[in-house]
């Protein structure tokens, strides 16, 4: 109940005096008419009224108005009935009871209300009782002072503050009740109201879905004050149950009291929280700010103290802010503090302090364990230096070993001071220097470079899961860069394996923790040899040595989507019967120089001149070739010596997933099937 719908009963109460003097009691019938009445806060339109004697007493009062604008409850165009019974007690107080009936209100308000009028010229008050099913609403009025108001709300749904709501902020209200004891004041100025609040279930969003809450309950003191530059919010009390969000932080509330103490300004659509403090008990303490544009865009973070302790942090506020950098299902435990200031031009600041914390991401992307110290950045001046250390690091399945870090901030550059080592399969990685500006432009973020060492095959072959096989890597890059989202490494990588070597170069990684990360880069094989790739993959047994490139290859997800590859083995050797179906079932292909099979099964091995292989995979179909091609198809063993052995490939374009199964066949040691 507000002041202006007290100046639409104090209306209806001057209309019926007018028709008390002018009629006598006992044949009272009056009927008052007028296309529009206007009084401060409020407009009728299409307004009738008729009086008429009650056969049970009094005066029968039917009003209607086709449309009813209350400025004050955000109120346009509701149609409004009263019809109810007027007389005079013997307390000698005028009183009305009937009903109520708005068209259109927000949420349904009012749509068939009971109305209690009661107006004491002897105190000099009036009061004002509604009730709609379980809804009541009370409110006690001095007369000469209407822009005053007590008010008492019980079992009100959410939604019929709609309107109020809709005139400071562009939110909407959904389901859920409340409860309400508070005072309120409205002057030409604006609205000022204070009270205390009980929340049972209340839910709202806003339009660009950045802001919202669902069975939120909780009690709370509030303060509300609009005025023509917007309005001044405040809240203090505690909430639980029910979700939260907002902006980046979503909360999903336990079943224990949660302190919360928020002032808030809401201006054309913006809002800006300049007062948060949250302090769930056993998960999560912090003090800061948070404001948006009217599109919902966030334009600050200010965290200037946080404390989390997980998992139980994570649990309840961090699971919605990690997954958008793609971790999700994260397993945590430990102790995080620390600082942040975010704006709409970038990150400005931030420092966060461990103790003994375990993180690991769900998908094996990435794990920490024991991880104790911090880091402290700021965009302008210096910060003191910090040491961060480790006893397990761990990123995409490959393990690494404890180390210590130690880091400094100076003119907007995290530095590492000195040069760091980390144990890697037996071998190891070293940073001999990393320099990191959070808030420099894309492509400028992130200088390093580093070294791999010793890093053992077989022990990197088995974290990945792939067969295991022996040999050493290591290489050098000099630079790193950060160009967007994606990193992308100058030198290269270098592997001795199987008595040769494989080159990686042009690496680059976009969206790492993503759900989706793609690898690119070129790869070059030389002097590979044959006997030893072919005993580990149990392919059939192949001798001679291997020569190949795959360019421009890219993974998604590490599945292969597109690549060129050129497999040669140049210089000779043998082949056994097994790697000859095995080749020939993967370039769908056959026998050529006149064997029969009846004779082939007389050789377990065949020399060879040369073996040639090729793969353009493009669109999920993969563009087959050989040594040389013809119409026939393409070479791709070409025999030397008797028996003479040749196969020819005859599918020139294989469907990339049928490729893949026939290499798993052969690899698993089953006969591939062409089909």
């Amino acid at each position: 109940m507000r002041p202006t719908s007290s100046h639409l009963l104090l209306c209806l109460f001057l209309l019926l005096g007018l028709g008390l003097g002018l009629a006598e009691p006992a044949r009272a019938d009056i009927t008052v008419a007028a296309k529009q009445l206007s009084l401060p806060g409020l407009r009728l339109q299409d307004l009738s009224a008729r009086l008429s004697e009650d056969p049970a007493g009094g005066l029968h009062l039917q009003l209607q108005a086709g449309q009813a604008d209350i400025a004050a409850m955000g109120w346009r165009r509701v149609g409004l009935h009263l019809d109810g019974r007027l007389q005079r007690d013997a307390q000698l107080r005028w009183v009305f009871d009937g009903h109520l009936q708005l068209r259109g209100a927000p949420g349904g308000a009012l749509g068939n209300a009971q109305l209690s009028w009661v107006v004491n010229l002897a105190s000099d008050t009036m009061q004002v009782q509604l009730q709609q099913d379980k809804a009541q609403a009370s409110a006690w009025l001095p007369l000469d002072q209407l822009s005053h108001a007590k008010i008492s709300l019980r079992q009100l749904p959410a939604g019929w503050l709609q309107g109020l709501l809709g005139t400071v902020w562009s939110g909407r209200l959904g389901a859920g009740r409340l409860d309400a004891d508070l005072a309120l004041d409205a002057g030409d100025a604006g609205v000022q109201s204070s009270g205390e609040l009980t929340l049972a279930g209340v839910g709202f969003d806003t339009p660009s879905g950045t802001l919202a809450g669902q069975g939120i309950s909780g009690k709370v003191r509030f303060g509300f004050e609009s005025g023509d530059d917007g309005a001044r919010i405040s809240l203090q009390g505690s909430l639980g149950g029910g979700e939260l969000l907002l902006g980046p932080l979503y909360a999903k509330l336990p079943a224990h009291p949660v302190q919360l103490d928020i002032g808030a300004r809401a201006s054309r659509g913006a809002i800006e929280l300049d007062r948060l403090h949250v302090d769930d008990a056993d998960a999560l303490q912090l003090d800061g700010a948070l404001a948006f544009d009217a599109r919902g865009n966030l334009q600050k973070l200010q965290l200037d103290r946080f404390h989390a302790s997980l998992p139980a942090a994570y649990e309840r506020y961090g699971q919605a802010w990690l997954a958008t950098l793609g971790l999700r299902d994260v397993r945590s435990a430990g102790q995080l503090s620390g600082s942040l200031d975010l704006r709409s031009d970038g990150l400005h600041a931030f420092a966060f302090d461990t103790d003994r914390l375990d993180l690991a991401d769900g998908a094996g992307r990435f794990a920490v364990s024991d991880l104790r110290g911090g880091l402290d950045w700021s965009a302008q001046g210096d910060r003191p230096a910090t040491t961060l250390g480790w006893q397990g690091l761990q990123f995409y399945r490959i393990p690494n070993g404890a180390a210590q870090s130690h880091w400094q901030s100076r003119d907007g550059t995290l530095a590492l001071q000195q040069p760091l080592t980390v144990p890697v399969l037996k071998g190891q990685l070293r940073l001999a220097s990393l320099d990191w500006r959070p808030a420099a432009a894309k492509g400028q973020r992130l200088a390093t470079s580093l070294t791999v060492a010793g890093v053992d095959m077989a022990s990197f072959s088995h974290a990945l899961g792939w067969p295991s096989f022996p040999g050493t890597l290591g290489g050098a890059v000099p630079s790193l860069r950060w160009v967007g989202d994606r990193f992308e490494l100058e030198g290269g990588l270098s592997v001795n394996v199987f008595n040769g070597f494989v080159d990686v170069t042009h690496l680059s990684l976009q969206q790492p923790f993503g759900d989706a990360p793609v690898l690119a880069g070129d790869i070059s094989l030389n002097q590979l040899d044959l006997g030893a790739i072919t005993s580990v993959f149990d392919f059939g047994s192949i001798t001679g040595r291997l020569d190949g490139t795959i360019d421009d290859l890219r993974l998604a997800n590490w599945n292969p989507v597109a690549f060129k590859a050129s497999l040669l083995a140049g210089s000779g050797g043998r082949i056994s019967q097994r790697a000859v179906n095995n080749l020939t079932a993967v370039g769908g292909g056959g026998m050529a120089g006149g064997l029969q099979g009846a004779m082939l099964k007389l050789f377990k091995t065949f020399g060879y001149k040369r073996i040639g292989l090729s793969c353009t995979l493009r669109g999920a179909i993969c563009q087959m070739g050989g040594l040389e091609s013809d119409d026939d198809g393409y070479t791709i063993v070409e025999g030397s010596g008797l028996p003479h052995l040749e196969v020819i490939g005859h599918q020139a374009r294989v469907d990339w997933p049928t490729l893949v199964r026939r290499l798993r066949e052969a690899i698993n040691g089953h006969a591939p099937v062409v089909r």
